[in-house]
Parts: structure tokens; C-alpha cells; sequence
């Protein structure tokens, strides 16, 4: 199963430059397992120690927010969008 995921440019040290990759999952979890495979290291800038999304990332499944659906076991279709969105803070 297909899904896109859009990197943001702080994170795309872990994906050789890349804004967009391909990845695999049933869910939201097993899409960071797939995105961890082709990306060495990049959970960790992702997940917590507890495997849950750091708090100051946002992901996105076709721009609805994980946090409002079924967090990290939000169920993906093939042809999903997951968006990684880094938190912005002002002032």
C-alpha cells in the first residue's frame, strides 16, 4: 500500500534531500516503521522514547490531524497523504 509522506525541509537531512517519499502502512504506526527502513534515523526525530509523535510535530493523513482521528493508529488506504508539519511558535 502507497503512501506519500511530505517531509519538511528541517527533516529532509534524513531523507538525502528529499520533500517526498513513497512509504507502506496500514497505519500511521506501521507508515513510521516503513519511513524508519528507508530513512535510517529518523524515527528518532519523530518518536518519542514512548513511540509516540514528538509534541512539537503535527502529522497530517489528507489534512486531517492524527490527534483528532486514532493518533499514531490511524488507519491509512493506499494513495494517502501523510504531511509532517514541525509546530511554529511566535510572538
Amino acid at each position: 500500500m502507497a503512501v506519500t509522506v511530505l517531509v519538511p525541509t528541517p527533516l529532509q537531512k534524513h531523507t538525502n534531500n528529499q520533500a517526498t517519499l513513497t512509504c507502506d502502512g496500514r497505519t500511521v504506526a506501521e507508515f513510521f516503521d516503513s519511513l524508519e527502513e528507508k530513512c535510517p534515523g529518523i524515527s528518532s526525530a519523530l518518536l518519542d522514547e514512548k513511540r509516540q509523535v514528538r509534541r512539537f510535530l503535527n502529522i497530517y493523513v489528507n489534512g486531517e490531524d492524527i490527534r483528532f482521528l486514532d493518533g499514531i493508529n490511524t488507519p491509512l488506504k493506499d494513495g494517502d497523504e501523510v504531511s509532517i508539519v514541525p509546530a511554529i511558535a511566535g510572538g
